[in-house]
């Protein structure tokens, strides 16, 4: 017990546990076919929150080694920068119309979001947790802070969106016939955030690039639409 105890304490141990076992789910999700229902990501979260209870461990003690990946969110947010710009021509063309369908893609997912779990008599705190689920962790987690929300509770919906977002993706674009490797990589961005900006990666680098700028363009919409939409619904 004791020996435990020692190394829990220690940053690193936290930081060596947390990669290993994304790097283990994502074997096995490559296995499985690369299925979004076992997304890396949820599975590796699942797993260090059942290793946390199991252990007695604080999410302050986990998160002090967690810190330097959550530290790498805003870089590799910023890098997906770099294929967009190879694709910055079409980007110009399309400028206007992919304006309105972010616009519409945010206001949509928050008010939604936050009608139905108002209806269902959802708590104030829950409700503006669940306001900025569509945005990427980075920027959802400072605008639940900003509304008065739970960050934590805010991080887990954005994870359980992204995964649905890329497993209803697939079967959409089949019934739509969408074979557009832009249109489902902007789709991708706007309803699922990171997960889906990755998953649209599969699709070819333009679906990618555009993946990327829908998810920047709905973050930053989010963040300065939420203040406003949450008093209009009510909220607060």
């Amino acid at each position: 017990m004791e020996f435990w105890t020692f190394f829990a304490a220690k940053p690193l141990m936290w930081l060596i546990i947390t990669i290993s076992t994304f790097i283990a789910t994502s074997w096995f999700n490559r296995r499985l076919g690369g299925t979004p229902l076992l997304h890396p990501v949820l599975v590796s979260l699942s797993l260090i929150i059942v290793f946390l209870l199991l252990t007695g461990t604080s999410y302050e003690t986990y998160f002090e080694g967690a810190q330097f990946i959550h530290f790498l969110l805003g870089p590799a947010t910023v890098a997906l920068a770099v294929p967009l710009f190879d694709h910055f021509e079409r980007v110009k063309r399309l400028l206007l119309p992919l304006l309105l369908a972010c616009l519409a893609g945010a206001v949509t997912a928050a008010a939604s979001a936050l009608l139905v779990a108002q209806a269902l008599d959802a708590s104030l705190g829950t409700l503006l947790s669940i306001a900025p689920k569509s945005v990427t962790s980075a920027i959802a987690i400072g605008v639940a802070e900003k509304l008065g929300g739970y960050p934590s509770l805010a991080s887990g919906l954005v994870l359980i969106t992204g995964a649905l977002g890329c497993m209803l993706a697939p079967p959409i674009y089949r019934i739509l016939n969408v074979t557009d490797e832009a249109v489902k990589g902007f789709t991708l961005g706007v309803s699922a955030h990171g997960m889906g900006t990755a998953f649209a990666f599969e699709y070819g680098l333009m679906a990618g690039a555009f993946g990327g700028l829908a998810m920047g363009m709905t973050g930053a919409f989010t963040a300065f639409m939420l203040p406003l939409l949450v008093p209009l619904l009510g909220i607060g």
